[in-house]
């Protein structure tokens, strides 16, 4: 990105968002960061005080999320890009349904970018060349072992940005998703199952700001993973279950 811009990024305290800050704040944009823990914000914001903007809290709660906007609204006026990056996952046991886990995993990762998405929308109108940018996941392309609650918010994530991208179009305000494969974050460090072409949150970050310029319908990444994924996706159905069957036995997510 070498034009400087506003840019509003969520999930900035860890993993691939931490990075992504860094990055961005290196190239001169200013930044509004949001995330639960405030401290690795603070330090950000210690070594680029005039590029940052703190705005942390719980992006759950529909009352902190306004108050994000309206002090980015006070200080900025308008945005240029808002990176809805902040997430969670939790591993479904289907022997002990748990709706609680469904429902803390779809707050975080499906109704809290909505509420990041209504608190940007009329900042992002304001801003040049608007951009909206969410992290959903490859984990959408092929449904896999006790990632019923973690693939259905990004699924769910994954369809409300396109069909938001069919509704914002003729306001010129572009709509980019980032479908990560695996990535060493704290996150995916918990995982206790193999995570084939893992990727560094280094990596997977200098990606996708490489690509954020061109302002892509989706950043896929890794490129052979993605399409493995896609090609399992046409399998017939009856196939795609024996060998989701298949990997549950053989300890993969399960």
């Amino acid at each position: 990105m070498n034009t400087t811009r506003r840019i509003w990024l969520t999930g900035a305290s860890s993993g691939i968002g931490a990075e992504l800050a860094e990055l961005l704040l290196r190239d001169g944009h200013r930044l509004a960061l949001s995330a639960r823990r405030s401290g690795p914000l603070e330090t950000l914001q210690q070594r680029f005080p005039e590029q940052v903007l703190l705005v942390p809290g719980d992006l759950t709660d529909a009352a902190q999320v306004t108050a994000m906007g309206e002090r980015i609204a006070r200080h900025w006026g308008a945005l240029d890009c808002a990176i809805l990056n902040a997430g969670t996952c939790e591993y479904l046991e289907a022997g002990q349904f748990d709706a609680d886990l469904v429902e803390r995993v779809v707050a975080a990762n499906l109704l809290a970018p909505a509420r990041c998405i209504e608190a940007a929308l009329p900042l992002l109108r304001k801003g040049e060349r608007p951009h909206l940018v969410g992290v959903v996941s490859a984990v959408t392309h092929f449904a896999l072992p006790r990632a019923e609650a973690y693939g259905a918010s990004k699924a769910g994530l994954r369809y409300l940005l396109e069909s938001l991208r069919v509704d914002l179009a003729h306001e010129g305000l572009d709509v980019t998703l980032v479908s990560p494969g695996f990535v060493d974050t704290p996150l995916t460090q918990r995982n206790d199952f193999p995570m084939p072409m893992r990727w560094s949150t280094q990596r997977a970050a200098h990606h996708i700001v490489r690509r954020l310029e061109q302002r892509p319908l989706e950043i896929a990444f890794p490129g052979p993973f993605i399409l493995a994924l896609r090609l399992l996706a046409r399998l017939p159905a009856r196939m795609r279950l024996a060998l989701g069957r298949r990997l549950a036995r053989n300890g993969a997510p399960q």
